[in-house]
C-alpha cells in the first residue's frame, strides 16, 4: 500500500521520493515530531517519512453544510482501496444482520482527506463531517418501541443471544454534534449499543372506570327496601325450620344421656355402695334385721351375665332402681320374703335397660345357671329355673310365695327376678323364676359358683 523505503526498492531511487527528508537534519526532526500528541494523523492520515502519496486519489472538496450523502454502504472517501471496509467491520463485530424496517439504516461519516506531512507543504485542515440523522418517526398514535433484531455476541451474555430493544425516538430538532471522536474502541460502542437498547417504560394502561348509578328517588327506594325483606312465609317457615333443628338437637341430648350418662353414673353410685355394705360387714356393725327403705343389705352375683350389684330395701324408682341397685319388694302388699327365710319367695326388681341395666341381659340365663345371693352371714345359691317372657305389670301372682306359672307346685325357698320388656319400653314384664340349691355360711367360703 505505501511505497519501499529508499534502498530497498528494486529499480533506481527517485530523488523526489526523498522530499524535504532530502537535506541535514530533516529526518530526525520529523521523527521528532511524530512523538509530540499534537501532531497526531486524523484517522486515515500517514506521518510515515516513507509513506507514499502517488497512490491516494485527489482530495475531494468539503461537503457543504446541510449535505445528506445517498444512503447505502460507501466507501470511505480518502482512504485507500481496500484498506477499510465498514460492512466487514461491521459483520465481524455484530454477526450477520437484517436491518430493521423500522430503523434506519446507519450511513458510516466519511473520512477527511489526508495530506502527507513534509517540509514546505503544510497539511490541509481535515473536513467537517456532517451528522446524518434518520427521519424522526411519528408518535401522534402514541409512543413506539423500535426493536432492534440484531443479535449481539456479548461475551457476557451467557444465556446466549439476545434481542435488543430501542426506545422511542422523541420528536423535534436533532441536538447539535460536534465532530465525531477519534477516541474508544469495541467497549465503549458495545456500551452505547446497550444503552441505546433500553427500554423506556410507557404509559400505563387507562382502567375502564364504571359510571357510578344514579341515586334513586325515594319512591324507589321504598320500594327497593321492601322487595329486600322477607315475605311473612319465608319468616314463618324459617322459624319452623329453626324449631325443629333446636328440638332436634335436644332429643339428641336426651338420648345421649338416658343411654349413655345415666349407666354411668349408676354403676358409679352401685359400686360405691357395694364398697360400704362390704365394709360394714368386715366391721361387724350391723346385724340381719330389718332395713330402712333404700338401705343396701345385700349383693347379687350373676357369673354368667358377669353382674354384681347391691340389693337394697324397696323398688322406689329414684332410691333404689334409677342408681343401679336391684331393689328387694319388701312393702306392703308386694313384701317377699328374705333369703334367710327357710320357706317363701325372695323377689326382686332391676333396669333392664339404662341407669345400670343390672338385668340388661337375663332373657339368655338357661336353666341350671347359677345366681347367688351375698348377705353378712352366708352365701345363698339358686338355680334358673323358668322363664317368663312376657306378662302384664298388675301381674302380682308371679311374686307370690309360691309363684303361678313358675312350675313349682309345693312351698319352697325361691328367687324371682323381674324386668321391663321389650327393651328401651315398660310396656310389659319378665319374669325369671329360681330355686334355692345350696347355703354356705361365711365362714366356709365362697361357694364353687364364684370360685369357678
Amino acid at each position: 500500500m505505501t511505497g519501499g523505503r529508499p534502498g530497498h526498492g528494486a529499480g533506481p531511487e527517485d530523488p523526489s521520493t526523498h522530499g524535504a527528508y532530502g537535506a541535514d537534519g530533516a529526518s530526525g526532526a520529523a521523527v521528532d515530531g511524530l512523538a509530540d500528541p499534537r501532531n497526531a494523523p486524523p484517522p486515515g492520515g500517514h506521518t510515515s517519512p516513507w509513506f507514499r502519496a502517488d497512490n491516494i486519489p485527489a482530495a475531494e472538496p468539503a461537503y457543504e453544510a446541510g449535505y445528506v450523502p445517498s444512503p447505502g454502504p460507501q466507501e470511505p472517501r480518502g482512504a485507500p482501496n481496500g484498506w477499510y471496509d465498514p460492512a466487514g467491520y461491521q459483520r465481524d463485530w455484530y454477526g450477520p444482520q437484517e436491518p430493521s424496517a423500522r430503523m434506519a439504516p446507519e450511513v458510516p461519516a466519511p473520512l477527511p482527506p489526508t495530506v502527507p506531512a513534509g517540509a514546505g507543504s503544510p497539511a490541509a485542515p481535515p473536513a467537517v463531517p456532517v451528522e446524518v440523522r434518520a427521519p424522526a418517526p411519528d408518535f401522534s398514535a402514541g409512543p413506539r418501541t423500535d426493536v432492534l433484531d440484531a443479535v449481539h455476541a456479548d461475551p457476557a451474555d451467557d444465556a446466549g443471544p439476545r434481542t435488543e430493544v430501542l426506545a422511542p425516538v422523541p420528536d423535534g430538532p436533532a441536538p447539535s454534534s460536534g465532530p465525531p471522536s477519534t477516541t474508544g474502541g469495541r467497549a465503549e460502542r458495545r456500551r452505547a449499543a446497550k444503552a441505546r437498547g433500553r427500554r423506556r417504560q410507557g404509559p400505563a394502561p387507562e382502567r375502564d372506570v364504571p359510571a357510578s348509578a344514579a341515586p334513586l328517588s325515594r319512591i324507589e327506594a321504598r320500594r327497593a327496601a321492601r322487595a329486600a325483606k322477607d315475605s311473612p312465609a319465608v319468616v314463618a317457615s324459617r322459624l319452623v325450620g329453626e324449631t325443629f333443628i333446636s328440638l332436634g338437637v335436644l332429643m339428641l341430648l336426651f338420648v345421649t344421656y338416658q343411654l349413655w350418662w345415666t349407666n354411668i353414673r349408676a354403676e358409679q353410685i352401685a359400686g360405691k355402695e357395694t364398697s360400704r355394705i362390704q365394709d360394714e360387714w368386715a366391721a361387724g356393725d350391723r346385724r340381719p334385721g330389718v332395713f330402712a327403705p333404700g338401705e343396701g343389705f345385700a349383693i347379687m352375683h350373676i357369673p354368667k351375665l358377669d353382674v354384681v350389684a347391691p340389693i337394697a330395701e324397696g323398688i322406689d324408682k329414684e332410691k333404689v332402681l334409677d342408681r343401679g341397685m336391684i331393689g328387694h319388694y319388701g312393702e306392703g302388699k308386694l313384701k317377699t320374703a328374705m333369703p334367710s327365710d327357710k320357706q317363701g319367695n325372695f323377689a326382686v326388681a332391676g333396669h333392664r335397660n339404662t341407669h345400670g341395666e343390672p338385668f340388661r341381659y337375663v332373657n339368655k340365663l338357661n336353666p341350671g345357671d347359677p345366681i347367688v345371693v351375698e348377705t353378712r352371714d352366708a352365701y345363698y345359691t339358686y338355680e334358673m329355673a323358668a322363664i317368663l317372657p312376657q306378662t302384664s305389670p298388675s301381674n302380682i301372682s308371679v311374686i307370690e310365695p309360691v309363684p303361678v306359672g313358675s312350675g313349682f307346685e309345693k312351698p319352697g325357698r325361691y328367687l324371682t327376678l323381674t324386668t321391663c320388656t321389650p327393651e328401651f319400653t315398660s310396656t310389659y314384664r319378665m319374669i325369671v323364676w329360681g330355686k334355692m340349691v345350696d347355703e354356705r355360711p361365711r365362714s366356709e367360703g365362697k361357694p364353687d359358683a364364684l370360685v369357678g
